[in-house]
């Protein structure tokens, strides 16, 4: 563990806490590498159904640290490239790691705060939340791939808004449009974060990886090569003892039992 990180276990699923609540939880560098880490442990542990992530105090993420990104004015331009990507890296864990990733949001996220959030498979968010796209305020774009996430989920006209003008939207609003999976009363959230990780954990665990893999590959492949990925994934699930578990008991009118605990 680090001085910003906390990793709690439970049954069926674990959660990862930012702890850096003094600075509403900006992000950190060892932050970032202990998710990373934290993440690949999680995509190996077959006990594991789902992560969730989540935030002590009252604000999910505020994004990067604006003292230290004004540091960045003196580096040279592979250093600035080297401190981009190690947020993106951790983007990059967040897409590829095999259990679905939900985030739980209490009072709301900036920036690459926003940006962390749009990379998970699932966003539960108190009704109270508000989201900002903080960057232009600050003379900056936006990174973390949060153009990308959010254009897949928003029309182009209300994103060229939040990014260019960096007004706030409620996670009301997030839920109304499909971008967010559950809104719910404040201090609730990492409580109906569990609900789902106990849904997913009673779930084909092979079988949601497959879908999160091809939910990510549908971002950019064409209808033929989507179609291909789908025949080649739907083919070896065929075959697999979790359909022979899922197919039996839907024949005999039961419901699947996909763990044997």
């Amino acid at each position: 563990m680090t001085q910003t990180f906390r990793k709690d276990v439970q049954e069926g699923h674990v959660v990862f806490w930012n702890t850096n609540s003094k600075y509403k939880n900006a992000l950190t560098e060892s932050y970032n590498l202990a998710l990373i880490e934290a993440l690949e442990e999680a995509s190996a542990d077959a006990a594991i159904g789902s992560v969730i992530l989540a935030a002590e105090g009252d604000f999910f993420c505020s994004g990067g640290d604006l003292n230290f990104l004004k540091e960045n004015n003196s580096l040279s331009e592979q250093e600035r490239f080297d401190n981009i990507n190690a947020l993106h890296d951790v983007i990059k864990a967040i897409r590829t790691c095999t259990k679905p990733v939900i985030c739980a949001v209490e009072g709301g996220a900036a920036g690459a705060g926003l940006s962390l959030m749009m990379a998970c498979d699932m966003i539960v968010a108190a009704e109270q939340s508000k989201l900002i796209l903080a960057y232009v305020n600050a003379g900056l774009v936006p990174d973390g791939g949060v153009t990308h996430s959010l254009r897949a989920a928003l029309p182009r006209a209300l994103v060229s808004k939040l990014a260019m003008l960096g007004e706030p939207i409620s996670a009301q609003r997030l839920f109304e449009l499909g971008a967010i999976s559950e809104v719910t009363l404040k201090g609730k959230a990492l409580e109906e974060a569990q609900k789902l990780a106990a849904r997913i954990y009673a779930g084909p665990d092979k079988v949601i990886g497959s879908i999160k893999a091809l939910l990510e590959a549908a971002e950019t492949n064409g209808l033929d090569a989507q179609l291909d990925l789908e025949c080649n994934t739907m083919a070896q699930a065929l075959a697999g003892e979790e359909a022979s578990i899922g197919v039996s008991a839907f024949l005999n009118k039961e419901a699947p039992k996909f763990r044997s605990s």
